[in-house]
């Protein structure tokens, strides 16, 4: 498997402009998030990027994507129906081919040499099949991410068989039906936010929507969990454990804690931790003369 191509969604309306939002790299260069999201996307092989976005965001975006705009198509998705259909506007795009996919609301930093979306392409040229990317996810984080069960690849570490995919599970669901062997306690596989997918998942999301539209009911929208359940239905899907990290800039301090974390892993490591240790000393002596 060839992965040549890219699906980038940014169109969620509460989180639309966190792509937008500038850092400073780990070469310390100020870039935008979405840069530092199409760079990961490029260094895993890809030539092609599709940044499914909201209308009226495209000369945002545009401006924001950096030197790999020529790379860039833009589609925009017309109505907020959801993360599935997000996927499905990159449907002409993508073809018959795999694709990367990566949220536009998330940053990564890899634990080693290799880049995250690198790992993870490796992983499904070499499995020639769909394959998420997961991070064990503290049971406190549950709300944010959907969750994957089922055994470890014989003889291969850090490798599972898909079985299950559920979006956000309460922690009672997740410690009755969601527990991987081998994790810590109160520890799932929450999706890292990248996975290669082959194009057999537009349709599966394509029938989603439309049983969704169907039914007439707007209180859940379908999500990429609910498609990815029904892959092993269909060949082989599987999880693998990215070596590096996923930061959510759409929580609480989320873009604080992807700074530091790029920051902390590149050349301005040694300045940034005598300003931590600086900011602490001084905010303990302030304490100590109240």
């Amino acid at each position: 498997m060839q992965v040549l191509k890219a699906v980038i969604t940014a169109a969620a309306p509460n989180q639309n402009r966190l792509p937008l939002q500038q850092l400073v790299d780990a070469h310390g260069e100020e870039k935008t998030a979405l840069q530092l999201i199409i760079e990961e996307t490029v260094a895993a092989g890809v030539e092609e990027i599709c940044l499914v976005i909201k209308p009226g965001d495209h000369a945002a975006y545009q401006s924001a994507a950096g030197s790999h705009l020529g790379s860039v198509k833009f589609v925009e998705q017309p109505e907020p129906l959801g993360y599935a259909d997000a996927i499905l506007r990159a449907k002409d795009f993508v073809g018959d081919e795999p694709f990367l996919h990566l949220v536009g609301d998330h940053l990564y930093v890899s634990g080693n040499l290799t880049p995250c979306a690198k790992q993870l392409v490796e992983i499904a040229g070499e499995f020639d099949c769909s394959v998420s990317a997961v991070q064990s996810t503290r049971e406190n984080n549950l709300p944010y991410f959907g969750i994957v069960s089922g055994p470890n690849v014989p003889r291969r570490e850090r490798l599972y068989e898909i079985e299950r995919v559920v979006e956000k599970p309460t922690p009672t669901f997740a410690e009755q039906e969601l527990v991987t062997p081998g994790l810590r306690v109160g520890h799932y596989l929450g999706f890292f936010g990248m996975h290669v997918l082959t194009s057999e998942v537009m349709p599966l999301i394509d029938r989603l929507i439309a049983d969704f539209k169907q039914s007439g009911s707007f209180d859940k929208k379908p999500t990429l969990s609910d498609a990815a359940d029904l892959l092993p239905s269909r060949g082989r899907y599987l999880a693998y454990e990215i070596h590096g990290s996923r930061y959510n800039l759409g929580i609480k301090y989320g873009l604080l804690k992807a700074q530091l974390a790029i920051g902390l892993s590149g050349i301005d490591k040694e300045q940034i931790l005598a300003e931590m240790v600086d900011l602490l000393s001084h905010r303990l002596e302030a304490q100590s003369a109240s």
